[in-house]
Formats: structure tokens, sequence, C-alpha cells
């Protein structure tokens, strides 16, 4: 039995002690009583009457050691601008932040929802929220007003944060507009929002009252010293909103002691970082990686941080790999969509900077294909990690652990169970223990490790029906993600058994797509899937039947609809969302109970058998897609 594998049976077998001793890589204002309260199932409070406070943990208490170490590096290849933050510098900032938004009103408990672009001034706010004891909420600057009003309506916000634009591929994306028609949709806006103006988009329009200028307010507050509020361990710390199979988005809680352990954790024994070396990771503070291991994971650890805005091939396909060079980055973090995009550059671009600083690139998001998975291995010389997880864990379920003991790559796997996981790959049919080689559900025993979602916001009733019930009578977390496990103990990720789709590490849920193809007045029923792509793992294929097919006469009148079509999505959710295509059917394949066969129209959009349709009412409509596929 190796040393990861004794770890590992550990913090299964003896959770409580495991769990205590990692506890002591933070800061605790006030020791906690005892690790675990499980006494409701499935919910698990951790570290239960301990005091915490994340913005101390990722700051305060390394300013003694590290004050003059850089702990944020931003670098914008959209405006050809760097700026660095030493740790002493960054607690200047957040303190003004926190400064600027307690005058807005908000303090311990209140919401605050971030709708901003790749800034250092989003990492000031969300900090600034954590040493208020505030919870925000980042929603990720491509999503389109209804989706950020839904998300408005949910967390009831006291304060909305954005920037008047943000930048991609050198396209200024105005955000501003944006906001106001958020909050002109939205039931219960906020009463403030703060502006960080940019000086991008030259229109901006204040709104009198309720528009506060950042720059302005932070002149007034210059120099401030906001004190640390002191949280309860399994007090909320963030909101962040995932897609499910509802139209409905689901706000994952996330806690403060158990989280802060889970990164300082992860650091050391997941990614093999040390204080005082630098992390890159490609994300987005939208996304659930931009908070732990852009914002909170590194700087809790005690590293610096390179916050990046921009992409991976502009101004060239040289750009991180020059970062790399120049940062001496030692922990690399990205995704299997940015590889694929890599992969079709010229391979000089990853010749021409020296890499010797960097230890391990993870990737993460979606799942990895071997080729892809060898191809970048081989590219840089170095150990090229996947590994899984979900917004709704925090940090990884399936990894490698070089802190602890080094392991062979196999290509296409993320790995093993991470510790604390209890992981149990199930048979659906019975839900009995799949053999190896053989596809199950992949399920985790609660209680849910430290860093894994409390609950969802506002609704523990939806957080148990959602989460716990593909195997009801034994209670287990599942993933909705099929795996498959070798003979090695080795996992391989398959993909969803729900109808969410993974574009490029985005989850959308296919009926909150749906419903944005029906805001077009001539659509009357609609089946979106996900098919496979070479670049983003999966997108979005929309087959669609129309109430006036006169509209679809000729070539014209079939582009025009498909156009208004993609315009209706990208209005209602943004072009994160937009399909691949828009394929025009005048029925869509059903069981005899109204059920849609996605799984079929996802088979044979992908070239594969459709499977069991003897249940289908018509068997026509498969022609018909059959036909619609082929032409």
């Amino acid at each position: 039995m190796g040393a990861y594998a004794d770890f590992h049976r550990r913090s299964i077998e003896d959770r409580e002690a495991f769990w205590a001793e990692e506890a002591q890589r933070i800061h605790w204002h006030r020791p906690f009583d005892s690790v675990l309260d499980f006494r409701r199932p499935p919910f698990a409070k951790w570290f239960v009457g301990g005091e915490i406070n994340l913005c101390f943990n990722a700051i305060d208490r390394h300013l003694a050691a590290r004050g003059d170490q850089p702990a944020l590096v931003y670098i914008s290849s959209e405006t050809d601008t760097q700026r660095s933050y030493s740790y002493r510098e960054l607690h200047r900032e957040v303190n003004v932040m926190a400064a600027v938004i307690a005058a807005q009103g908000v303090g311990r408990g209140d919401r605050v929802l971030l709708y901003m672009p790749m800034i250092p001034e989003a990492v000031f706010a969300m900090l600034a929220c954590a040493r208020l004891g505030a919870i925000h909420s980042v929603v990720f600057g491509g999503f389109a007003a209804a989706s950020c009003a839904s998300r408005i309506d949910d967390a009831k916000p006291k304060l909305l944060v954005t920037a008047d634009a943000g930048l991609r591929g050198g396209r200024a994306i105005h955000y501003k507009p944006l906001v106001d028609e958020a909050l002109r949709l939205a039931q219960h806006p906020p009463q403030k929002v703060l502006i960080v103006d940019r000086g991008i988009d030259t229109t901006m329009q204040r709104i009198p009252g309720r528009d506060v200028d950042y720059a302005t307010e932070a002149e007034k507050h210059a120099g401030a010293q906001v004190p640390v509020v002191w949280l309860e361990a399994s007090e909320p710390s963030y909101i962040l909103y995932t897609s499910g199979t509802t139209g409905k988005p689901k706000g994952v809680q996330r806690d403060t002691g158990g989280y802060a352990v889970a990164l300082a954790s992860s650091m050391q024994h997941l990614y093999a970082g040390k204080p005082g070396e630098t992390m890159f990771t490609t994300s987005d503070v939208g996304w659930v990686v931009g908070h732990s291991y852009i914002v909170y994971g590194p700087l809790i650890h005690g590293m610096t941080t390179i916050l990046y805005e921009g992409l991976p091939i502009r101004p060239d396909a040289g750009i991180w790999w020059k970062i790399v060079q120049e940062h001496k980055v030692t922990v690399m973090f990205s995704s299997p969509t940015a590889a694929r995009v890599l992969k079709k550059q010229d391979p000089a671009w990853l010749k021409k900077y020296d890499l010797s600083s960097l230890r391990h690139l993870f990737l993460a998001g979606e799942p990895l294909d071997e080729p892809t998975h060898r191809w970048l291995h081989d590219a840089i010389g170095k150990p090229v990690i996947d590994h899984y997880w979900q917004t709704e864990t925090g940090w990884p379920i399936l990894s490698l652990a070089p802190g602890i003991e080094p392991a062979t790559v196999k290509y296409g796997s993320p790995g093993f169970p991470v510790y604390g996981y209890d992981l149990k790959l199930l048979r659906e049919a019975d839900a009995s223990e799949a053999a190896a080689g053989e596809k199950g559900v992949l399920t985790i025993a609660p209680p849910l490790p430290p860093g894994c979602m409390s609950t969802v916001w506002g609704d523990d009733g939806r957080f148990v029906s959602t989460y716990f019930r593909t195997f009801p009578k034994l209670q287990l977390y599942s993933t909705f993600d099929w795996g498959v496990r070798d003979a090695d103990g080795y996992t391989f990720i398959l993909g969803r058994t729900d109808d969410v789709i993974n574009v490029a590490g985005h989850r959308i849920g296919t009926r909150e797509i749906e419903e944005a193809v029906q805001a077009h007045p001539n659509i009357a029923e609609v089946a979106v899937v996900g098919v496979a792509d070479a670049v983003k793992g999966q997108m979005p294929l929309a087959f669609a039947v129309v109430k006036d097919a006169s509209t679809l006469q000729d070539t014209a009148g079939i582009e025009r609809t498909e156009r208004e079509v993609m315009a209706a999505v990208d209005r209602n959710l943004g072009a994160i969302a937009r399909p691949r295509r828009v394929l025009f059917v005048t029925l869509l394949p059903k069981t005899r109970s109204g059920k849609l066969l996605r799984r079929s129209l996802q088979a044979l959009a992908e070239g594969r058998d459709p499977g069991d349709l003897t249940t289908i009412e018509d068997p026509a409509a498969l022609e018909q897609i059959s036909n619609v596929l082929r032409t």
C-alpha cells in the first residue's frame, strides 16, 4: 500500500483526527469546539464554534513575514498592462475597497453581487466582502441581463459591483448597459451600484442616487483600516450559481472554515506549491476555479497569484509560456479547451520560452481526451495532471497528489479519489459497486469533506432533492457523471448522467437553453442536446419546431430564423450558451408518455447508435432528424 493510499484511507476512517490536523494550516481567531457535526445528514458542519476570516488568512497573517512579496500580479494582454501588488499593497487596496463597500450599508451576512471583468478590483472586492463578513456572489461577466437578473432575485444583494466594460479579443463588452437591464428585470434590485470606470465605455450612463463611482469613493477612504469580522466556521463565505436541469440556477453556498482548510491543504498536497512561489491559473474569477485557485488558495498559502485578462493566443500563442518564464511560475492550472486551442497553433511557441521553473500543469473543467493529454505532456516536457471537480465541491474530487507521493500519469484519467472523499462508483440499475472496467455513476458518501457546498442558498430541500436523489435509499451525493475505474484504480470520466452540458468548462443546463430558444416568438417546441466538439468538449445543438412553417420556405428564411434564435439565446443567456446550430424539424422524438428522447438525439448527432427506441411514439421523428443531420 502506497503512501497516498494510506493517507486517503486515514482521511475516511479517522476523519475527525485527520481534519483536525489539516486545520492547523490556517489561523483561527477562536479554536473550534468540534471538528464535525453530522447530526442532520446529509448536512455537515465542519470546525463548529471556530472563528475565522478568509481575508485575514489570505492577507493579514502574511504581512509580518512576506509583506513585500508580490501577492497579486495583474497581466492584461487586452490593454498591454501589468501591475504587481505586494501583500502589504494588497492589504491597503482591500481595506479601501472594504471601507467603500461598508459605506454603501453592507455588513455581516449581506450579499454583494459582483459582475466584473478580470481586473484587480474584482479581487479586491471579493476579499473586501470576506473581510466584512459579507457574502459575495460573482456572476461571470459574459452572462446576459436576464441570467444576471435571476441571480439578483435569488441572492437579493444590497450592492452590485461592476465595471464600465470588459475586453475579450480586443472587443469591448459594455457591462453597464447589461447591469442596467438586469436591474430593470429584477424583482429585488440592489439599492446601490458601485462602478469601476476603466475609461473603455466613454458613453456610459450613470443613474444619480444609485450609481457610485469607485475612484471617487476610494479617494475619500484612502488609508482606511477596516477591522476584520470574525465568522463562525459554518457561516457562508460566498454563493456561486451553477446551472441545473431546471431553468432556475442553483446557488451553491460555501462555508468559511471548511473552505479555508480544504484550500490550504490542497495547495500543499495536491498542487505541491510552496509559500513564496508563483501560481498561474488561467480561469476567470466568475468560476469556481477562479475563486479557489486564483484568489483564495494561493494567497492563503502565501504564494504569488497571477490574474490574467486575455486569450491564450493573443498577442500570440506564446503569451502564457512567456508569463511562466518571466514570473518563474511553478504551478499552472488551465483547461482542456485551452489545451486544444493551443494544440492548433505553431508548436514553436512551446519551445520559445524557458519553462524550467514549472513543476506541474493541472487541467480541469471538462473531460480531457487522451490525445490532447499526451500531446501537451510531450510538448512542454512537464507532468500534465488532469483532475476532476465541480462548482459544488469547491476543490478536486479526483486527482494525483504529487505533494504526497509521485504517481504515474495515465493519459485521459484524472487519477484517484482525493483524500476526504469517500467515492463510490455504482451501477445505475441496483446501486451495487461497479467492477473494474464497468461504467457506473460517480457518487460520494456523506459527509462531504470540508470545502464542499453546505447547501443550496435559501433552499435546503433543493440541496437534498437535487444531489441525493440518484440513490435515495443510500443517501449518496451524485456527481451526475459516469465513470469507469481500471484495474490499477485510475478513474476515467465518461460524461453526464443528466441534462447538463459542458461547454469549454462552463456547465449549462439544456433546459435553460431551451427556454432561451423559446423566447423567439415563432418557436413552438425545442430540444437541446450537447454534442462532442473537438475544441470545447461539447457544444449545444438545438432541434426546433416552428409555429409558422411558411417562414422556412426557402434557405433565406431558414437562415434568418436561425440567426434570430441565436440572438434570442444571446439576449437571455449570453453568447456562451449559443447553439452550434439550430436545426428545424416538424416533430421531435418522444416516448408515449411525452418524454423527449434527448439521449437518442445526442447519439444520432454524434453518429452513434440511438439505443432502444421501442417506446418512441412516432418513429418518423427520428427518420426526419437523421435526414436533417445528413443534410
